[in-house]
Formats: structure tokens, C-alpha cells, sequence
């Protein structure tokens, strides 16, 4: 294999859109880049999605390996012909393992009918009392074993049925202060407490075969000091410890070399030949043509001059192939679909995940029995930026739909994910002349209107029941004798599951 196509198999990139165009061609046959990371922008149809696969590989003649981020809960990227799973916090919370190991088992059945071969999960950072603005919900929870039980159930399922399993972020930012997407974190662990807390769950996976691992962008400037080196850039945890000391023998993945944290530090084409020089196979470049370009000619001009050597290059590019060779068809299974019982599964972990954070007070049900206000935010309008379910695009109708089961008409009102005063206003006014109000809530914690949204309907409304949404750190601002309930998460199979609680 020549210079030029050994590192482009070190490539993934990102495209623009759900249909192929000759610019997305010229890219990845100037670049001889090797994997294609889909996103929601590449999605509309699996139809379309099967033709954007095979055009690309009809044009280049030659395989591609196919990514994508399917971690469940919020962070979906193909929203049709696949079972929406609540997120990891919840499943965790459900308590059994052998349901994680089948919803691992019908992703990588109805992934690799959609042709995938990579899926970048799961989320195996572990969490700490120590707010985690990127990671929270998405994490298995505070526990390494358990985070590590889960994590290897699922890996087991989802390379069961022939789908590369990912596990990230190595070795563990699950206390990471800022999200990597926007900042560089900093976490000032120690290798003691790294090895007791945070790489447990990693260990498991390894033990367990998985057939990649992501990295993480944070510094750990006690794990390495050397000035100005998140461990994406750190040949001492990527090479000498997770490759030489742990043995791992499969493919090491750099998280995406857009992101903020790493903008933060050097320019993409340095990036490049950084993550390499540490010792990844796989480079994402995920988002621009022109990062993408400059990532390759950045990382050519390390191999033609000798900064990096080539026998680097020819093992990572040798792992490469042997992932991509395990896969003799694009597509399995046949045509896509949700595997049947799916949704059953999504709503079993969705319904056993439900917590009472504050029970309702005694006379909740009777006065459920007069009118009944709901104030839900507008998810439609983060459509744009992550998959929200086709059920849940018309909010009003969701709610009236999920509350109708229990006699209830709900009046509903659907506010902004960040609430402005008027809309507040008149949700205090309908609440305060109601029997019981239900507030979905968004995120109080990070959005001071949503904070003040409850801090209101607690003073106004006769009876108010509470379904946190998201996190579950904003049960710190409920008020006595408010009930509320989570499930982590607001995926339609996890509000319903609250609603069946706390109505039925």
C-alpha cells in the first residue's frame, strides 16, 4: 500500500449532507480518507442513507468504514428503522444487565441493516458528586462496577450481532468541569484515583474484547505533565499505557479533532500528526471540508519528511483493514427496520428506571380528578441540533395523547426550553386557577428561567407534580410537598413511564 493511501485509511470524515455530491467524491479520493462518521444531517431516510453508502464506495471502489454516535437517550444520530433506548443513567437504573446485553443486541441488528460498522458507544466515564455538563445522563452512573457491568453488556450484544462496539472516553472524563465540545477541560486526578474510580470500567471492556476505544480531550496534567497535552495528544496514556501496559490490541479512536478543546490548542493539521504521534489508528475529522483537507496534508507531510514513522502508520493502518475486513456486506439483515421488540424492551428499561425523588402529597390523586394543567417545554425547537422523536415534534398533542389513558383533558401549555417571562406569566396564571398542575422540567439547573418557571408554580399552583426531564440534580429546588419523579431522560418511553407514576 502506498504512502498516500496508508494514511488515508487513518482518516474519518464527516459530510455535509444526506445526498452525495461530486465535492464529497473529490474528497475522499484526494484524501484516500478510509471511515465516514454519519451524522443527523446525513439522515433522512434509510433510503437515502443506502444511497449515500453505496454511491460513495461505487465511486471510490473500495470499502469505507462506517461510524456513527448511537449511544441512546439523547444522543441519536439515525432516528428511523431503529429502537429509541432511554439514555444510560436510566438504564443503569433499571438494574438489569441481561436488558442492556439485548438492546445491545437489536442496535447492532438494526445499526448494520442501516450499514454501519462502528458504533461510538458506550459511554463508559464514570460520574462523581461533581457536576459533569457534558456527560451526566449519558453515563452508567457513580459506581465503576456497575458502570463496567453495564458497559460490557452491552458491548457483548451489539458485537454479537456484528456491529464494532466503541467505548469512550479513555481514560474517564465523567468529572470533566467543561464540555470538550466548547472548552478544554481540566481534571486533576491522579493515576491512583483514575485506577480505583474512572479506568475500571475500561479494563472490563478490554477484558471483554471490545473492538475500539475513544479517548478523551481533557488535560490530566497528573496523569501526564507535559505542558499544553490533553490525552489525545499524550503518547504516555494512549501508547505506553493503554497500548503497551493494558495490551490493548484493537482500534484506538481519537474523538473528534474539531471540537473546541482542541481548537483551543494548536491547528488541525498539528492536531493530526499530535493524535498520531500519541499512538490513535483512527483520526476524526468530523464537521469542514477544510479541516478536513488540512488534517491530511498535515499528517502527509509528518510521514514524507520522517517526523512520524512509517511502521506506526502500517500497524494502525493493519487494524483498520482487519476491523473493516470483518464485515463482508455493507448492509445485513435485510431491509431496515426496528427489531421487533424493541419498543418493548425501550419501555421495560424506561418503566423499571422510574425514581420517586419526593412522593406526591395525599390529596394529589383526588385532585387530579378536576382540571389539570401541563406545562411542557417547546422540544420542537431543538429539532435542529438532536433527534427529537416525530411523536414528540407537536408537543400539545403528545401530552393530551400520554394523559388521556388517565381520564385526564390536560390544558396544556408548552413554553420555551428556556422560558421567557410572559410565557412564565401566563403557566403561573393557568396553574394558579387549576386543580393540579404537572411541570415537565428542562434543566433548572443550567437555565435560570426554568429555575424561576418552578420557583413559581410551586408558590402558585394548589398542587404541583414534577417531572424532571433531564438531570437529576434540579430535585435540589423543589420545595416541600411538591411531588416529583424522573426517569432520567426525555425520551417519550421515559415520560411516559413518569406519567404512568405519577398518575396512575
Amino acid at each position: 500500500m502506498t504512502l498516500d493511501a496508508l494514511v488515508g485509511r487513518r482518516l474519518m470524515f464527516g459530510l455535509p449532507g444526506p445526498d452525495l455530491a461530486d465535492a464529497d467524491i473529490r474528497l475522499f479520493r484526494d484524501t484516500g480518507a478510509g471511515g465516514l462518521i454519519l451524522y443527523r444531517r446525513n439522515f433522512e431516510t434509510p433510503e437515502r442513507l443506502g444511497a449515500l453508502l453505496t454511491g460513495i464506495e461505487e465511486a471510490l471502489g473500495r470499502r469505507l468504514l462506517v461510524a456513527t454516535d448511537h449511544e441512546g437517550g439523547r444522543i441519536i444520530m439515525l432516528n428511523r428503522a431503529v429502537t429509541i433506548f432511554p439514555d444510560g443513567l436510566a438504564v443503569a437504573t433499571a438494574g438489569e444487565a441481561a436488558f442492556t446485553q439485548r438492546q445491545g443486541l437489536f442496535e447492532g441488528r438494526e445499526l448494520r441493516r442501516l450499514g454501519v460498522d462502528i458504533n461510538f458507544a458506550p459511554v463508559l466515564d464514570v460520574l462523581t458528586d461533581a457536576y459533569s455538563p457534558n456527560i451526566g445522563i449519558r453515563s452508567y452512573g457513580k459506581d465503576a462496577g456497575s458502570v463496567a457491568r453495564f458497559g460490557v453488556a452491552r458491548i457483548r450484544g451489539m458485537q454479537r450481532a456484528g456491529l464494532s462496539a466503541c467505548a469512550k472516553h479513555f481514560p474517564g472524563k465523567g468529572h470533566a468541569p467543561v464540555d470538550a465540545h466548547l472548552r478544554l477541560p481540566v481534571i486533576d486526578s491522579d493515576w491512583t484515583e483514575m485506577q480505583r474510580r474512572h479506568l475500571p470500567p475500561f479494563l472490563a471492556a478490554i477484558e471483554s474484547g471490545v473492538d475500539c476505544l475513544m479517548t478523551s480531550h481533557p488535560l490530566y496534567p497528573r496523569l501526564d505533565p507535559a505542558p499544553r497535552t490533553p490525552a489525545t495528544f499524550s503518547r504516555l496514556i494512549v501508547e505506553e499505557y493503554l497500548r503497551r501496559d493494558l495490551g490493548y490490541q484493537g482500534v484506538i479512536v481519537s474523538d473528534d479533532l474539531e471540537m473546541g478543546a482542541i481548537g483551543e490548542l494548536c491547528p488541525i493539521g498539528e492536531a493530526a500528526v499530535r493524535a498520531a504521534a500519541a499512538g490513535h489508528d483512527l483520526l476524526l475529522v468530523c464537521h469542514t471540508e477544510a479541516a478536513q483537507r488540512q488534517a491530511h496534508a498535515g499528517l502527509l507531510e509528518a510521514y514524507l519528511s520522517g517526523a512520524l514513522p512509517r511502521a506506526g502508520l502500517e500497524a494502525s493502518a493493519a487494524r483498520i483493514e482487519a476491523l473493516v475486513a470483518r464485515r463482508a456486506a455493507r448492509f445485513e439483515g435485510g431491509p431496515p427496520r426496528a427489531e421487533r421488540d424493541g419498543e418493548t424492551l425501550a419501555r421495560a428499561l424506561a418503566t423499571r428506571a422510574v425514581t420517586t425523588i419526593a412522593p406526591p402529597p395525599a390529596a394529589w390523586r383526588r385532585r387530579l380528578n378536576g382540571t389539570v394543567v401541563a406545562v411542557f417545554p417547546r422540544l420542537s425547537s431543538l429539532a435542529d441540533w438532536i433527534t427529537v422523536e416525530p411523536a414528540m415534534l407537536d408537543e400539545t398533542a403528545y401530552v393530551r395523547r400520554a394523559m388521556t389513558p388517565y381520564g385526564i383533558e390536560a390544558d396544556v401549555h408548552v413554553v420555551g426550553v428556556e422560558p421567557g417571562d410572559d410565557e412564565i406569566a401566563r403557566a403561573t396564571g393557568a396553574a394558579r386557577r387549576a386543580s393540579a398542575t404537572i411541570l415537565f422540567l428542562y434543566d433548572a439547573h443550567l437555565y435560570g428561567s426554568n429555575r424561576a418557571l418552578l420557583e413559581t408554580l410551586q408558590r402558585a399552583a394548589p398542587a404541583l407534580g414534577v417531572v424532571l426531564m433531564r438531570d437529576p440534580w434540579d430535585a435540589e429546588y423543589l420545595a416541600p410537598g411538591i411531588g416529583a419523579v424522573t426517569c432520567y431522560g426525555w425520551r417519550r418511553c421515559q415520560l411516559d413511564a413518569c406519567l404512568a407514576r405519577l398518575l396512575g
